[in-house]
């Protein structure tokens, strides 16, 4: 069984954010692409393209912070394994 982590081996707050901006640059980028492939309109896609990563990378910051509340092995522990 693997011993709950360290608060030092846990991601910090900063990592967490640059990991959610490159997350979401790869996503937003796939997104303003699918937009622009289905609707052929440039204007349209890049709208997407800017508020759609905004409001991600939010919700994938705080997603993560939530995580780093449960303990490294709870997940684990529930299947008893």
């Amino acid at each position: 069984m693997q011993a709950i982590s360290a608060p030092s081996e846990r991601d910090s707050r900063i990592r967490s954010l640059f990991k959610a901006i490159t997350y979401r640059i790869t996503g937003t980028v796939t997104t303003a692409l699918i937009v622009f492939a289905v609707t052929g309109e440039l204007a349209i896609a890049m709208a997407v393209g800017i508020v759609e990563p905004i409001a991600k990378i939010v919700i994938y910051y705080v997603h993560e912070r939530l995580w780093e509340l449960v303990p490294h092995g709870t997940i684990r522990n529930m299947f008893g394994r």
